[in-house]
Order: C-alpha cells, then sequence, then structure tokens
C-alpha cells in the first residue's frame, strides 16, 4: 500500500536503509567479539574437547579398576577370617615383643630403657 505522501515513502527507505546497516553492523560486532573471545581462550592454555574426554575415560576406567580391587581384597580378607585393620584374636596369636619387652622390664625393674 502506498501513500500519496513522498516524505512518508522517503522516511520509510531511510529507515529500511538504516535497518540494513544496523543489521550489517551487529554481524561485523559479533565477528569481531567471537575473534577477540578465541584469541582470550587461546592464551588460557584450557584444555580441548577431546582432551578431556580422554581423562575422564582413563579416571572412569581406574576408578572402575580400583572397585574391582576393593573387591578382591575384601574377598581375601574374607576368606581368611580377618578384616582390614583388626588384628586377629588373642588366643591364636603369640605374645608380641612389646609385650615380653614390658615383662622383661618389669622383671629387671627398669621403668624406661633397655639396658645392654
Amino acid at each position: 500500500m502506498q501513500t500519496q505522501n513522498r516524505l512518508l515513502d522517503d522516511l520509510a527507505r531511510v529507515a529500511t536503509g538504516a535497518l540494513g546497516a544496523f543489521t550489517g553492523m551487529r554481524d561485523e560486532v559479533e565477528t569481531r567479539m567471537k575473534e577477540q573471545f578465541e584469541r582470550v581462550l587461546g592464551r588460557m592454555n584450557l584444555v580441548t574437547r577431546e582432551e578431556y574426554d580422554a581423562v575422564k575415560a582413563m579416571a572412569a576406567k581406574a576408578r572402575a579398576v580400583q572397585e574391582a580391587l576393593e573387591k578382591r581384597v575384601a574377598a581375601l580378607e574374607a576368606k581368611l577370617g580377618g578384616s582390614r585393620g583388626n588384628p586377629p584374636p588373642a588366643s591364636k596369636s603369640p605374645a608380641t615383643p612389646a609385650r615380653a619387652t614390658a615383662s622383661r622390664r618389669a622383671r629387671r625393674g627398669s621403668p624406661g630403657k633397655k639396658s645392654r
């Protein structure tokens, strides 16, 4: 629909041209900003996605191996009848050297150092 007023037609053309110019400027600004971000990120010594995925896979494999080893240790401990961190029952083990040393000191009357 055309208007009879040439002034309004000219203003519409100017506005359309300005909109096109602003669109071009926006594209140029986006391109420049993208280049700048790429330069900044390039200087930050970041890992690539491929390196990250490779390390993630290695960590997952190491975790799976660790869990398998934990299960093997638990099975071996169960087979031996002991548990991690707990000594075997006292009735099955002989007197420890510390107990023997303490009893010798008590008999000699020496509270501290061993005498030779």
